[in-house]
Protein backbone atom coordinates (compact mmCIF):
# COMPACT_ATOMS: atom_id res chain seq x y z
CA UNK A 1 0.00 0.00 0.00
CA UNK A 2 1.53 3.57 -1.03
CA UNK A 3 2.33 5.49 2.13
CA UNK A 4 0.75 8.80 2.65
CA UNK A 5 4.12 10.40 2.14
CA UNK A 6 4.78 8.59 -1.64
CA UNK A 7 1.16 9.51 -3.08
CA UNK A 8 1.72 11.07 -6.14
CA UNK A 9 -0.58 14.24 -5.70
CA UNK A 10 -0.19 16.01 -8.97
CA UNK A 11 -0.87 12.35 -10.81
CA UNK A 12 -4.49 12.58 -9.18
CA UNK A 13 -4.82 16.72 -9.60
CA UNK A 14 -4.61 16.81 -13.39
CA UNK A 15 -7.29 14.08 -14.02
CA UNK A 16 -9.68 16.15 -12.27
CA UNK A 17 -11.85 18.88 -13.27
CA UNK A 18 -13.04 20.05 -9.29
CA UNK A 19 -9.68 20.22 -7.88
CA UNK A 20 -7.78 18.35 -5.40
CA UNK A 21 -6.98 19.19 -1.72
CA UNK A 22 -4.08 18.81 0.75
CA UNK A 23 -4.41 19.26 4.59
CA UNK A 24 -4.21 22.87 5.20
CA UNK A 25 -6.74 24.05 2.27
CA UNK A 26 -9.32 25.87 3.38
CA UNK A 27 -11.35 23.46 1.14
CA UNK A 28 -10.01 20.17 2.47
CA UNK A 29 -10.85 21.76 6.26
CA UNK A 30 -14.40 22.30 5.38
CA UNK A 31 -14.61 19.31 3.50
CA UNK A 32 -13.68 17.47 7.14
CA UNK A 33 -15.79 19.30 9.01
CA UNK A 34 -18.56 17.33 9.57
CA UNK A 35 -22.11 17.70 11.74
CA UNK A 36 -20.86 14.93 14.63
CA UNK A 37 -18.11 16.97 16.19
CA UNK A 38 -16.94 13.34 17.72
CA UNK A 39 -15.54 12.12 14.08
CA UNK A 40 -11.89 13.79 13.56
CA UNK A 41 -10.70 11.84 10.65
CA UNK A 42 -7.90 12.98 8.66
CA UNK A 43 -7.74 11.81 4.83
CA UNK A 44 -5.14 11.85 2.63
CA UNK A 45 -6.20 13.66 -0.45
CA UNK A 46 -10.04 15.34 -1.32
CA UNK A 47 -10.95 15.15 -4.78
CA UNK A 48 -13.68 17.62 -5.42
CA UNK A 49 -15.74 15.53 -7.54
CA UNK A 50 -17.89 17.64 -10.04
CA UNK A 51 -18.90 15.19 -12.85
CA UNK A 52 -18.79 11.51 -13.17
CA UNK A 53 -15.47 11.70 -14.82
CA UNK A 54 -14.11 13.18 -11.64
CA UNK A 55 -15.41 9.94 -9.60
CA UNK A 56 -14.19 7.67 -12.05
CA UNK A 57 -10.40 9.12 -12.16
CA UNK A 58 -10.83 9.55 -8.16
CA UNK A 59 -11.14 5.19 -8.35
CA UNK A 60 -9.14 4.88 -10.47
CA UNK A 61 -6.33 6.65 -8.50
CA UNK A 62 -7.30 4.57 -5.41
CA UNK A 63 -7.33 1.34 -6.73
CA UNK A 64 -3.88 2.41 -7.89
CA UNK A 65 -2.03 3.25 -5.02
CA UNK A 66 -4.20 1.04 -2.69
CA UNK A 67 -5.97 3.66 -0.70
CA UNK A 68 -9.10 3.74 1.47
CA UNK A 69 -11.80 5.72 0.12
CA UNK A 70 -14.87 7.32 1.73
CA UNK A 71 -17.96 9.54 -0.04
CA UNK A 72 -18.50 12.69 1.63
CA UNK A 73 -22.33 14.45 0.70
CA UNK A 74 -24.20 16.70 3.21
CA UNK A 75 -21.85 15.27 6.36
CA UNK A 76 -24.38 13.77 8.01
CA UNK A 77 -23.07 10.26 8.62
CA UNK A 78 -23.12 9.91 12.39
CA UNK A 79 -19.86 7.60 12.37
CA UNK A 80 -18.26 9.75 10.32
CA UNK A 81 -18.43 7.31 6.97
CA UNK A 82 -18.22 10.40 5.03
CA UNK A 83 -13.88 10.63 5.92
CA UNK A 84 -11.65 7.79 6.36
CA UNK A 85 -7.75 7.99 7.97
CA UNK A 86 -5.04 8.26 5.37
CA UNK A 87 -7.19 7.82 2.29
CA UNK A 88 -8.73 9.62 -0.42
CA UNK A 89 -12.26 11.61 0.52
CA UNK A 90 -14.97 11.97 -3.03
CA UNK A 91 -16.06 15.27 -2.19
CA UNK A 92 -19.27 15.15 -3.90
CA UNK A 93 -21.19 18.42 -3.34
CA UNK A 94 -19.97 19.58 -6.81
CA UNK A 95 -22.92 17.91 -8.16
CA UNK A 96 -25.99 19.12 -6.39
CA UNK A 97 -27.59 19.98 -9.85
CA UNK A 98 -31.44 19.42 -9.81
CA UNK A 99 -33.94 19.30 -12.89
CA UNK A 100 -37.66 18.36 -12.38
CA UNK A 101 -39.56 16.93 -15.50
CA UNK A 102 -42.93 17.97 -14.77
CA UNK A 103 -44.66 15.49 -17.27
CA UNK A 104 -43.23 12.66 -16.04
CA UNK A 105 -42.99 14.14 -12.46
CA UNK A 106 -39.21 12.51 -12.20
CA UNK A 107 -36.86 15.13 -10.39
CA UNK A 108 -32.94 13.90 -11.63
CA UNK A 109 -30.82 14.98 -8.50
CA UNK A 110 -27.08 15.13 -8.59
CA UNK A 111 -25.09 13.03 -6.26
CA UNK A 112 -24.14 15.62 -3.82
CA UNK A 113 -27.58 17.49 -3.48
CA UNK A 114 -28.88 18.24 -0.03
CA UNK A 115 -32.59 17.65 0.52
CA UNK A 116 -33.08 21.78 0.48
CA UNK A 117 -31.80 21.69 -2.73
CA UNK A 118 -34.24 19.38 -3.75
CA UNK A 119 -37.28 21.03 -1.58
CA UNK A 120 -36.75 24.44 -3.36
CA UNK A 121 -36.39 23.11 -6.93
CA UNK A 122 -39.58 20.94 -7.64
CA UNK A 123 -41.38 23.96 -5.89
CA UNK A 124 -42.92 25.98 -8.96
CA UNK A 125 -44.07 22.28 -10.44
CA UNK A 126 -46.61 21.69 -7.28
CA UNK A 127 -44.69 18.31 -6.74
CA UNK A 128 -42.92 17.06 -4.15
CA UNK A 129 -40.93 13.65 -2.91
CA UNK A 130 -40.18 12.42 0.43
CA UNK A 131 -37.32 13.69 1.91
CA UNK A 132 -35.22 14.25 4.67
CA UNK A 133 -36.56 16.22 7.97
CA UNK A 134 -33.03 17.62 8.03
CA UNK A 135 -32.58 20.01 5.30
CA UNK A 136 -29.01 20.00 5.03
CA UNK A 137 -28.72 15.71 4.75
CA UNK A 138 -27.44 14.25 1.89
CA UNK A 139 -29.97 12.90 -0.69
CA UNK A 140 -27.86 10.05 -2.39
CA UNK A 141 -26.91 8.72 1.91
CA UNK A 142 -30.73 9.38 2.96
CA UNK A 143 -32.32 7.45 0.18
CA UNK A 144 -29.62 4.35 -0.12
CA UNK A 145 -30.51 3.93 3.80
CA UNK A 146 -34.28 3.97 3.24
CA UNK A 147 -35.11 7.67 3.89
CA UNK A 148 -37.65 8.64 6.33
CA UNK A 149 -38.90 11.60 5.96
CA UNK A 150 -42.83 13.69 6.40
CA UNK A 151 -44.15 12.36 3.41
CA UNK A 152 -43.92 8.98 4.20
CA UNK A 153 -47.18 7.75 5.18
CA UNK A 154 -48.93 9.15 1.64
CA UNK A 155 -46.17 8.28 -0.49
CA UNK A 156 -44.07 6.08 1.10
CA UNK A 157 -39.96 6.45 2.22
CA UNK A 158 -37.35 8.11 -0.21
CA UNK A 159 -36.19 4.52 -1.36
CA UNK A 160 -39.70 3.57 -2.38
CA UNK A 161 -39.36 6.65 -4.86
CA UNK A 162 -35.87 5.88 -6.19
CA UNK A 163 -36.71 5.01 -9.70
CA UNK A 164 -33.38 5.16 -11.18
CA UNK A 165 -29.78 6.11 -10.29
CA UNK A 166 -26.33 6.39 -12.03
CA UNK A 167 -23.07 4.91 -10.18
CA UNK A 168 -19.61 4.60 -10.54
CA UNK A 169 -18.26 1.22 -9.34
CA UNK A 170 -15.25 -0.02 -7.85
CA UNK A 171 -13.94 -1.07 -11.54
CA UNK A 172 -14.34 2.78 -12.60
CA UNK A 173 -17.85 1.42 -14.46
CA UNK A 174 -20.21 4.13 -15.04
CA UNK A 175 -23.79 2.64 -14.97
CA UNK A 176 -27.45 2.54 -14.47
CA UNK A 177 -30.02 1.21 -12.56
CA UNK A 178 -33.75 1.22 -13.11
CA UNK A 179 -36.65 -1.03 -13.90
CA UNK A 180 -34.92 -2.52 -17.11
CA UNK A 181 -31.40 -2.21 -16.64
CA UNK A 182 -29.94 -3.94 -13.63
CA UNK A 183 -33.15 -4.24 -11.33
CA UNK A 184 -31.49 -6.06 -8.99
CA UNK A 185 -29.23 -3.31 -8.44
CA UNK A 186 -31.82 -1.17 -8.45
CA UNK A 187 -32.85 -3.45 -6.01
CA UNK A 188 -30.14 -3.07 -3.56
CA UNK A 189 -30.11 1.02 -3.72
CA UNK A 190 -33.34 1.19 -2.40
CA UNK A 191 -32.04 1.13 1.26
CA UNK A 192 -28.93 -1.31 1.06
CA UNK A 193 -26.13 1.58 1.78
CA UNK A 194 -23.68 2.92 0.05
CA UNK A 195 -21.85 -0.85 -1.06
CA UNK A 196 -22.46 -0.68 -4.89
CA UNK A 197 -20.70 2.48 -5.88
CA UNK A 198 -20.53 6.05 -5.90
CA UNK A 199 -24.07 7.99 -7.13
CA UNK A 200 -23.43 10.09 -9.38
CA UNK A 201 -27.33 10.61 -10.19
CA UNK A 202 -30.73 9.66 -8.44
CA UNK A 203 -33.99 9.55 -9.99
CA UNK A 204 -37.16 10.37 -7.94
CA UNK A 205 -41.01 9.96 -8.08
CA UNK A 206 -42.94 13.36 -7.55
CA UNK A 207 -46.97 14.00 -6.19
CA UNK A 208 -49.07 16.41 -5.67
CA UNK A 209 -48.12 19.18 -3.12
CA UNK A 210 -50.29 22.03 -2.11
CA UNK A 211 -48.63 25.40 -1.94
CA UNK A 212 -49.12 25.47 1.26
CA UNK A 213 -49.60 22.39 3.88
CA UNK A 214 -50.70 22.88 7.45
CA UNK A 215 -47.51 22.48 9.25
CA UNK A 216 -45.32 23.26 12.43
CA UNK A 217 -45.47 22.08 16.35
CA UNK A 218 -47.29 22.08 19.15
CA UNK A 219 -45.48 22.65 22.93
CA UNK A 220 -46.32 21.27 26.12
CA UNK A 221 -44.47 20.86 29.52
CA UNK A 222 -42.74 17.48 29.92
CA UNK A 223 -44.98 16.77 32.92
CA UNK A 224 -48.05 15.56 29.83
CA UNK A 225 -45.11 13.31 28.71
CA UNK A 226 -46.72 9.95 29.77
CA UNK A 227 -50.08 11.02 28.75
CA UNK A 228 -49.08 12.91 25.33
CA UNK A 229 -47.16 10.11 23.99
CA UNK A 230 -49.98 7.92 24.82
CA UNK A 231 -52.23 9.87 22.71
CA UNK A 232 -50.23 10.36 19.79
CA UNK A 233 -50.41 6.53 19.83
CA UNK A 234 -53.66 6.55 19.71
CA UNK A 235 -54.15 9.29 17.34
CA UNK A 236 -51.64 7.96 14.80
CA UNK A 237 -52.67 4.21 15.28
CA UNK A 238 -55.81 5.68 12.94
CA UNK A 239 -54.28 8.92 11.60
CA UNK A 240 -55.18 9.03 7.49
CA UNK A 241 -52.19 8.89 5.83
CA UNK A 242 -51.74 12.52 4.88
CA UNK A 243 -50.91 13.45 8.54
CA UNK A 244 -47.11 12.54 9.27
CA UNK A 245 -46.37 13.84 13.28
CA UNK A 246 -43.39 12.83 15.51
CA UNK A 247 -43.16 12.61 18.89
CA UNK A 248 -40.00 14.79 20.34
CA UNK A 249 -38.90 15.20 23.92
CA UNK A 250 -36.78 18.36 23.91
CA UNK A 251 -35.69 21.22 25.90
CA UNK A 252 -37.99 24.22 24.37
CA UNK A 253 -35.70 26.81 22.85
CA UNK A 254 -35.06 29.89 24.75
CA UNK A 255 -36.93 32.46 21.93
CA UNK A 256 -39.20 35.37 22.41
CA UNK A 257 -42.13 33.15 20.62
CA UNK A 258 -42.08 30.45 23.37
CA UNK A 259 -43.93 31.30 26.30
CA UNK A 260 -41.51 32.07 29.29
CA UNK A 261 -42.55 29.12 31.65
CA UNK A 262 -40.99 26.64 28.90
CA UNK A 263 -37.93 28.41 27.94
CA UNK A 264 -35.00 25.91 28.31
CA UNK A 265 -37.20 23.76 30.12
CA UNK A 266 -37.85 19.64 29.48
CA UNK A 267 -41.09 19.84 27.08
CA UNK A 268 -43.03 18.14 24.65
CA UNK A 269 -43.14 18.90 20.90
CA UNK A 270 -45.49 17.03 18.43
CA UNK A 271 -44.27 18.45 14.93
CA UNK A 272 -45.39 17.70 11.53
CA UNK A 273 -47.71 18.59 8.54
CA UNK A 274 -50.64 17.29 6.78
CA UNK A 275 -49.79 16.63 2.68
CA UNK A 276 -53.40 17.63 1.56
CA UNK A 277 -55.73 20.54 1.59
CA UNK A 278 -55.57 22.76 4.64
CA UNK A 279 -58.85 22.57 6.01
CA UNK A 280 -58.42 18.30 5.75
CA UNK A 281 -54.91 18.87 7.91
CA UNK A 282 -57.64 21.19 10.37
CA UNK A 283 -59.42 18.04 11.28
CA UNK A 284 -57.00 15.64 11.09
CA UNK A 285 -54.87 17.68 14.16
CA UNK A 286 -58.11 18.14 15.83
CA UNK A 287 -57.17 14.99 18.86
CA UNK A 288 -53.92 16.07 19.12
CA UNK A 289 -54.99 19.84 19.91
CA UNK A 290 -57.56 18.90 22.04
CA UNK A 291 -55.39 17.93 25.00
CA UNK A 292 -54.35 20.13 27.09
CA UNK A 293 -54.96 22.69 26.14
CA UNK A 294 -51.05 23.59 24.52
CA UNK A 295 -48.52 25.43 26.16
CA UNK A 296 -47.45 27.11 22.18
CA UNK A 297 -48.94 25.69 18.99
CA UNK A 298 -47.18 26.87 15.76
CA UNK A 299 -49.14 24.83 13.47
CA UNK A 300 -50.14 27.28 10.10
CA UNK A 301 -50.13 27.42 6.48
CA UNK A 302 -47.07 27.55 4.92
CA UNK A 303 -44.54 26.39 2.25
CA UNK A 304 -43.77 22.80 2.32
CA UNK A 305 -40.15 23.84 1.97
CA UNK A 306 -40.06 26.13 4.76
CA UNK A 307 -40.90 23.23 6.90
CA UNK A 308 -38.76 21.08 5.75
CA UNK A 309 -35.84 23.48 6.79
CA UNK A 310 -37.67 24.62 10.58
CA UNK A 311 -36.29 21.74 12.52
CA UNK A 312 -32.53 21.29 11.03
CA UNK A 313 -30.13 20.09 13.44
CA UNK A 314 -27.29 22.40 14.74
CA UNK A 315 -23.96 21.66 13.75
CA UNK A 316 -20.90 21.96 15.93
CA UNK A 317 -21.79 19.38 18.64
CA UNK A 318 -21.05 15.71 19.43
CA UNK A 319 -23.35 13.19 18.66
CA UNK A 320 -25.00 9.85 19.34
CA UNK A 321 -28.28 8.03 17.73
CA UNK A 322 -29.91 4.83 17.69
CA UNK A 323 -33.50 3.82 17.16
CA UNK A 324 -35.66 0.46 17.63
CA UNK A 325 -38.36 -0.27 15.18
CA UNK A 326 -41.89 -1.01 17.31
CA UNK A 327 -44.27 -2.86 15.99
CA UNK A 328 -46.66 -0.55 18.67
CA UNK A 329 -46.09 1.83 21.80
CA UNK A 330 -47.74 -0.66 25.05
CA UNK A 331 -48.26 1.21 28.35
CA UNK A 332 -44.92 -0.58 29.15
CA UNK A 333 -42.61 1.09 26.54
CA UNK A 334 -43.94 4.13 27.24
CA UNK A 335 -43.15 4.70 30.85
CA UNK A 336 -39.70 3.07 29.63
CA UNK A 337 -39.08 5.61 27.03
CA UNK A 338 -40.17 8.86 29.23
CA UNK A 339 -38.34 7.97 32.10
CA UNK A 340 -34.69 7.37 30.85
CA UNK A 341 -35.30 10.44 29.25
CA UNK A 342 -35.44 12.11 32.62
CA UNK A 343 -31.96 11.56 32.76
CA UNK A 344 -30.94 13.58 29.77
CA UNK A 345 -29.49 16.79 30.75
CA UNK A 346 -30.93 20.16 28.82
CA UNK A 347 -29.78 20.88 25.14
CA UNK A 348 -30.09 19.98 21.62
CA UNK A 349 -30.99 16.41 22.63
CA UNK A 350 -34.20 14.57 21.55
CA UNK A 351 -35.94 11.94 21.89
CA UNK A 352 -37.59 11.31 18.25
CA UNK A 353 -40.40 9.06 18.05
CA UNK A 354 -41.96 8.43 14.60
CA UNK A 355 -44.90 7.31 13.26
CA UNK A 356 -45.12 4.90 10.50
CA UNK A 357 -47.95 3.39 8.43
CA UNK A 358 -50.06 3.68 5.55
CA UNK A 359 -47.61 3.86 2.23
CA UNK A 360 -44.18 2.84 4.10
CA UNK A 361 -46.10 -0.34 5.13
CA UNK A 362 -47.61 -1.46 1.51
CA UNK A 363 -44.36 -1.34 -0.28
CA UNK A 364 -43.33 -5.35 -0.78
CA UNK A 365 -39.88 -6.67 -0.02
CA UNK A 366 -39.21 -7.03 -3.74
CA UNK A 367 -39.52 -3.38 -4.21
CA UNK A 368 -36.85 -3.01 -1.58
CA UNK A 369 -34.39 -4.69 1.15
CA UNK A 370 -35.65 -2.29 3.84
CA UNK A 371 -37.28 -4.43 6.75
CA UNK A 372 -40.02 -3.85 9.45
CA UNK A 373 -42.18 -1.98 7.46
CA UNK A 374 -45.10 -3.41 9.50
CA UNK A 375 -43.51 -1.59 12.75
CA UNK A 376 -45.97 1.20 13.88
CA UNK A 377 -43.46 3.49 15.32
CA UNK A 378 -39.93 4.03 15.38
CA UNK A 379 -38.53 5.17 18.77
CA UNK A 380 -35.19 7.34 17.45
CA UNK A 381 -32.98 8.92 20.46
CA UNK A 382 -30.91 11.69 19.13
CA UNK A 383 -28.38 12.99 21.51
CA UNK A 384 -26.43 15.50 21.17
CA UNK A 385 -23.89 17.56 23.40
CA UNK A 386 -20.68 19.63 23.61
CA UNK A 387 -18.17 18.47 26.44
CA UNK A 388 -16.34 15.14 25.76
CA UNK A 389 -16.39 14.52 29.42
CA UNK A 390 -20.08 13.92 29.07
CA UNK A 391 -19.41 11.23 26.28
CA UNK A 392 -19.30 8.06 28.32
CA UNK A 393 -22.91 9.28 30.11
CA UNK A 394 -24.32 10.23 26.72
CA UNK A 395 -23.67 6.80 24.62
CA UNK A 396 -25.02 5.05 27.90
CA UNK A 397 -27.82 6.53 28.09
CA UNK A 398 -28.57 6.13 23.84
CA UNK A 399 -27.60 2.34 24.44
CA UNK A 400 -30.09 2.22 27.43
CA UNK A 401 -32.64 2.82 24.85
CA UNK A 402 -31.62 -0.87 22.93
CA UNK A 403 -31.49 -2.26 26.79
CA UNK A 404 -35.42 -0.89 27.84
CA UNK A 405 -36.84 -1.44 24.57
CA UNK A 406 -35.96 -4.51 23.48
CA UNK A 407 -38.61 -6.25 24.68
CA UNK A 408 -41.20 -4.96 22.29
CA UNK A 409 -38.50 -4.22 19.44
CA UNK A 410 -38.90 -5.84 15.84
CA UNK A 411 -36.24 -4.75 14.36
CA UNK A 412 -34.39 -1.20 13.93
CA UNK A 413 -33.70 1.30 10.87
CA UNK A 414 -30.22 1.76 9.21
CA UNK A 415 -30.95 5.66 9.11
CA UNK A 416 -31.82 6.07 12.65
CA UNK A 417 -28.26 4.28 13.99
CA UNK A 418 -24.52 4.16 13.22
CA UNK A 419 -21.92 1.50 12.98
CA UNK A 420 -23.55 -1.20 15.51
CA UNK A 421 -22.51 -4.58 13.93
CA UNK A 422 -23.87 -7.16 11.61
CA UNK A 423 -26.46 -8.07 13.75
CA UNK A 424 -28.31 -4.48 13.53
CA UNK A 425 -27.57 -4.38 9.96
CA UNK A 426 -29.76 -7.44 9.61
CA UNK A 427 -32.58 -6.90 11.96
CA UNK A 428 -32.92 -3.58 9.55
CA UNK A 429 -33.08 -5.68 6.44
CA UNK A 430 -36.20 -7.95 5.30
CA UNK A 431 -35.23 -12.26 5.60
CA UNK A 432 -33.10 -13.03 2.87
CA UNK A 433 -32.09 -9.54 2.14
CA UNK A 434 -28.63 -9.49 3.51
CA UNK A 435 -27.76 -13.14 1.68
CA UNK A 436 -29.00 -11.25 -1.37
CA UNK A 437 -26.75 -7.99 -0.47
CA UNK A 438 -24.20 -9.87 -0.23
CA UNK A 439 -24.37 -11.73 -3.65
CA UNK A 440 -24.44 -8.41 -5.11
CA UNK A 441 -21.95 -7.02 -3.47
CA UNK A 442 -19.13 -9.64 -4.41
CA UNK A 443 -20.25 -8.80 -8.32
CA UNK A 444 -20.22 -5.08 -7.98
CA UNK A 445 -17.70 -4.57 -5.00
CA UNK A 446 -15.67 -7.92 -4.63
CA UNK A 447 -12.63 -6.23 -3.00
CA UNK A 448 -14.64 -3.77 -0.74
CA UNK A 449 -13.84 -0.69 -1.87
CA UNK A 450 -16.74 0.87 -0.05
CA UNK A 451 -17.71 0.57 3.25
CA UNK A 452 -20.95 2.53 4.19
CA UNK A 453 -22.51 2.88 7.41
CA UNK A 454 -23.95 -0.33 6.97
CA UNK A 455 -21.33 -2.41 5.80
CA UNK A 456 -22.53 -5.40 3.34
CA UNK A 457 -19.70 -8.05 2.99
CA UNK A 458 -19.20 -9.57 -0.35
CA UNK A 459 -20.43 -13.10 -0.43
CA UNK A 460 -17.54 -16.34 -0.53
Amino acid sequence: MTTEAHIPVEELRVRLRGGLHLPGDPAYEDCCTLYNAMIDKRPALVARCVAPDDVVAALAFAREHGLQVAVRGGGHSVVGASLCDGGLVLDMRGMRDVEVDPDRRIARIGGGAIWADVDRAREPYGLATTGGRVSTTGVAGLTLGGGSGWLERKHGLACDNLVAAELVTASGELVRADEDTNPELLWALRAGGGNFGVVTALELGLHPLPSEVLAGFLLHPWERARELLALFRDVMRHAPEGLDLAFAGVTAPDEPEIPAELRGRPAVMIAGMYAGPVEEGEEALRGIRAYGPPAADFFEPMAYADFQCSLDDPPGYRNYWTAESLIDLPDEAIDKAIARWDGVPPGPSQLFIVAWGGAVARAGAESSPLGNRDAGFIVHPLLLWEDPADDERMLALGRGYRDDLRPYACGTFHNFIGDEGADRVRAGLVPGAYERLCALKARWDPEGLFQGNQRIPAAA
